[in-house]
C-alpha cells in the first residue's frame, strides 16, 4: 500500500461560460500550478499513479438524481470534466491515501442540483461508493474548505454511517452560502442526528492555534469515539493565509499537521480531494504540505505563537455544546454553550477583519509573501528511522528502510555522561547509553530524523535524565518528555522554561510548575483518549518543542497500540524528531510498532472508544483548571469578561 495520486488532464479543460469577475478566481490554473509545484518537489514522483477514468451513470447515481440537469452556464465540458474524478475515491483496496484532483470542486453539488462551482459531489459519490462496493459502515468526511458543504450535509444528514465536519467562514450567516443551517446548532436529524458537525468561523483571520484547537478539542474526540473506516477530506486550501474568498491565516504547514492528526484514523487510510484554493501560490504549497504527509514525512514545525482566538473558542464550545447530547466523549466534560461575541466584536490580540486594501490584509500578503520566500520543505535526514538496542535481535521486524544502529558513542564520552549516575556504572548499561548518545548526535545533527533506543530497567531513570541534558547542550533549545511509569523529573534539572515534563502514571494529578505535570494512567482507552487530546497535546503544541523524548519507563502500564497512538501523535512536533526509550526486556513487538509509526505509518485502531472513568475525568478537568492560564491551547472554551 502506498500513496496514490489521481489527476487527468481533461480536468484542466473546465472554462466558464459566462463574464463574471467575482467567478474569475475559479480557473484551470488552480489545478496546473499545484501540479507543477509537487513535481518540482519531487513529491509526483514518490506517489502512485492510478488510472482515471470518468464515472458511470450508475456511479453518478448514488448520490445525484437520474437525469438531473448539468448546471446551464457551466455546460457539458464542465459536467465531462467533473465526471473523471468521482470513482474510485472510496476504493480502499486500491490504496492506503489518496490525493484526487478534479475541477469543478464538488462538496456544494446536490442532489438534483449543481451549486456553487460545483457539478458532482466527488466526495459524496466516494463515501456512497465505499458503503456500497466494499460494505463500509462508517466513514468520516472532514471538510476544511472555508465554505460549508452544505451539499455533503444535505445529502447524508440522516445517514449514522458518515459523520461529517465542516469548519467554514459564517459571521453568523453573513457569509455565502447564507444558510442557518451553516450554524453549529445543525447536527443531522433522525437516526442521523449528531453526525453532523458544523463549526462556523465568525469571524476572519483564524490561524494555526485555531484550527488545531478545533481539531484537538471536537473533531478528534468525536473521531475516535466513531471509529471511522475511512477518512474523506474536502481538502479546501482557501482557508489558508493569502486567500481572497477565506481570509485566514493558517500556514500551509497547518495543513501537513491537520493531515497528520487525521491519519491516526481508520488504519490511515485518507483520502483527500482538492476543492476550493484561489491564491495560486497559498494553494500550491499547501498541496505539497498535504501530499508530503501523506507520504509519511513529518509535518514541519509551526510558525507564530499557538494561542486560539476568543472568536474561534466560543465557536468550538458552541459546537461541542450542541454536539455534547450525542457523543460519550463530549458529556462528562463541561461543554455549556456561551453567548457568542456580536459579530462587530474584534477580541484583543486578534486583528479586524481583512478588508481588501486594508492594513491587515496588506500585512498578511505581506507575511505570506515572506513565507513564501521561504524553502518550505526542510531537507530530509538521510535516515527516517533508527533503532539502537544493546543486542541486535533476530525477532524485531522492521520496515525495509528502518536501520538497527550498530555504532556507540566514545566510550570516554559515555563515560563522562554516566559518571554522575550509580546505576550507568554496570557495564550493559553503559553501553546502552553509548549507543543512545550516538542516536541521539545523529537526530540533534540532523543526520535522522527519529529513532528508539532500549535501557536496561534498573538504570532507565539515570538514562533519560542523561538524554534530557545531552539534548538541551548540544541543541535542542525546547525539549517536550513524555515519561510513562517511575520516572520522576530530576530535581537539579534546571527550571528554565526549556524542557516541559510531562509525567503520565503519576501518583496524583499535580501541575508542581507551568513545567512540570504529573497525571494518573487512564485505565480505560476513553480516558487515555481524552488524556491525550485533552492534556498532551495542547500542551505539547502550546510550548512547540524541538526534540521530544518518550519513555515508557518501569512500571509504564501502557499496551503496544496505545503507545504506538501516543508515539503517532507526538510525531506532529518537532518536525517529527521523536526519540523513544524503552526498557531493555520490552518485547519485540513493542519495538516494532513504535518504529513503525515512527517511520510514518499508522498506529493500529484502538477500536470503539469507551468511556473515561469518573476519576480520570476528575484528574483531567483539574490539571486544565490548573494549566489553562499559562497554556491557551488547553482552552476549549471562551473566558467571559463581565
Amino acid at each position: 500500500m502506498g500513496t496514490a495520486l489521481v489527476y487527468h488532464e481533461d480536468m484542466t479543460a473546465t472554462r466558464l461560460l459566462w463574464d463574471d469577475p467575482e467567478c474569475e478566481i475559479e480557473r484551470p490554473e488552480r489545478l496546473t500550478a499545484a501540479l507543477d509545484r509537487l513535481r518540482q518537489r519531487g513529491l509526483e514522483q514518490r506517489c502512485l499513479r492510478l488510472s482515471a477514468r470518468e464515472a458511470s451513470e450508475e456511479e453518478l447515481g448514488l448520490v445525484h438524481r437520474s437525469g438531473r440537469g448539468q448546471a446551464p452556464r457551466w455546460g457539458g465540458r464542465a459536467a465531462h470534466c467533473a465526471k473523471w474524478a468521482c470513482p474510485g475515491e472510496g476504493d480502499p483496496d486500491v490504496t492506503q491515501i489518496l490525493l484526487s484532483r478534479r475541477r469543478p470542486p464538488g462538496h456544494h453539488s446536490q442532489r438534483a442540483a449543481a451549486n456553487g462551482f460545483c457539478v458532482f459531489n466527488n466526495v459524496a459519490i466516494a463515501a456512497a461508493h465505499a458503503k456500497q462496493k466494499h460494505g463500509l459502515h462508517r466513514i468520516l468526511v472532514v471538510d476544511w474548505d472555508v465554505h460549508h458543504g452544505q451539499g455533503i450535509q444535505y445529502l447524508f444528514e440522516d445517514d449514522p454511517s458518515v459523520l461529517y465536519f465542516s469548519w467554514h467562514r459564517y459571521e453568523h450567516g453573513r457569509f455565502w452560502p447564507f444558510l442557518r443551517e451553516s450554524d453549529a446548532d445543525a447536527v443531522g436529524r433522525g437516526q442521523g442526528l449528531g453526525f453532523t458537525v458544523n463549526l462556523p468561523w465568525n469571524q476572519v483571520g483564524m490561524g494555526n492555534a485555531d484550527y488545531v484547537a478545533a481539531f484537538l478539542h471536537l473533531l478528534l474526540p468525536l473521531a475516535f469515539e466513531f471509529d471511522p473506516e475511512l477518512v474523506l477530506v474536502s481538502a479546501g486550501f482557501d482557508s489558508a493565509i493569502g486567500d481572497p474568498e477565506g481570509q485566514m491565516q493558517a500556514t500551509p504547514e497547518c495543513f501537513a499537521h491537520l493531515t497528520q492528526l487525521l491519519q491516526v484514523l481508520a488504519g490511515g487510510r485518507v483520502c483527500a480531494v482538492l476543492e476550493g484554493g484561489y491564491h495560486l501560490e497559498s494553494l500550491a504549497e499547501s498541496v505539497c504540505m498535504t501530499v508530503q504527509t501523506l507520504l509519511g514525512d513529518p509535518a514541519p514545525p509551526l510558525s507564530g505563537p499557538m494561542v486560539p482566538c476568543q472568536s474561534a473558542l466560543e465557536s468550538i464550545q458552541s459546537a461541542r455544546a450542541a454536539q455534547a447530547p450525542h457523543w460519550k466523549s463530549l458529556q462528562q466534560q463541561d461543554v455549556t454553550a456561551v453567548p457568542m461575541s456580536p459579530s462587530s466584536h474584534s477580541p484583543e490580540g486578534r486583528p479586524p477583519p481583512l478588508l481588501p486594501g486594508g492594513p491587515v490584509c496588506k500585512a498578511a500578503a505581506s507575511a505570506l509573501s515572506s513565507l513564501l520566500d521561504q524553502p518550505c520543505l526542510c531537507p530530509a535526514p538521510s535516515v527516517r528511522t533508527a533503532v539502537a538496542l544493546t543486542t541486535p535481535d533476530i525477532t524485531l521486524v522492521l520496515p525495509p528502510d528502518v536501520i538497527q544502529q550498530e555504532a556507540s558513542a566514545l566510550r570516554e564520552e559515555t563515560e563522562a555522561w554516566a559518571r554522575p549516575h550509580e546505576s550507568l556504572a554496570r557495564e550493559e548499561a553503559l553501553t546502552a547509553l553509548g549507543k543512545l548518545l550516538y542516536l541521539l548526535d545523529g537526530m540533534l545533527d540532523g543526520q535522522v530524523n527519529s529513532g528508539i533506543a532500549a535501557t536496561p530497567a534498573s538504570a532507565a531513570a539515570a538514562t533519560l535524565d542523561v538524554a534530557v541534558r545531552r539534548g538541551l547542550s548540544h541543541g535542542a533549545q525546547r525539549l517536550l518528555c513524555v515519561a510513562l511509569g517511575q520516572l520522576d523529573r530530576p530535581p537539579d534539572l534546571a527550571h528554565d522554561g526549556r524542557s516541559l515534563w510531562l509525567n503520565i502514571r503519576g501518583k496524583e494529578a499535580a501541575a508542581l510548575s507551568m513545567f512540570h505535570v504529573s497525571t494518573p494512567l487512564p485505565v480505560m482507552t476513553g480516558g487515555f483518549l481524552s488524556c491525550v487530546l485533552g492534556l498532551v497535546l495542547p500542551l505539547a503544541y502550546g510550548f512547540q518543542p524541538d526534540l521530544v523524548l518518550v519513555a515508557l519507563g518501569p512500571g509504564h502500564g501502557l499496551q503496544g497500540p496505545h503507545a504506538a497512538l501516543l508515539a503517532a501523535m507526538l510525531r506532529g512536533l518537532a518536525g517529527g524528531r521523536v526519540l523513544a526509550l524503552l526498557e531493555e526486556d520490552s518485547t519485540p513487538q513493542l519495538a516494532g510498532i513504535l518504529a513503525r509509526v515512527l517511520n510514518g505509518e499508522a498506529p493500529p485502531s484502538l477500536g470503539p472508544s469507551s468511556v473515561a472513568s469518573p476519576e480520570d475525568v476528575q484528574a483531567l478537568m483539574y490539571l486544565r483548571g490548573q494549566l489553562e492560564p499559562q497554556w491557551k491551547m488547553l482552552q476549549c472554551h471562551p473566558h467571559l469578561v463581565a
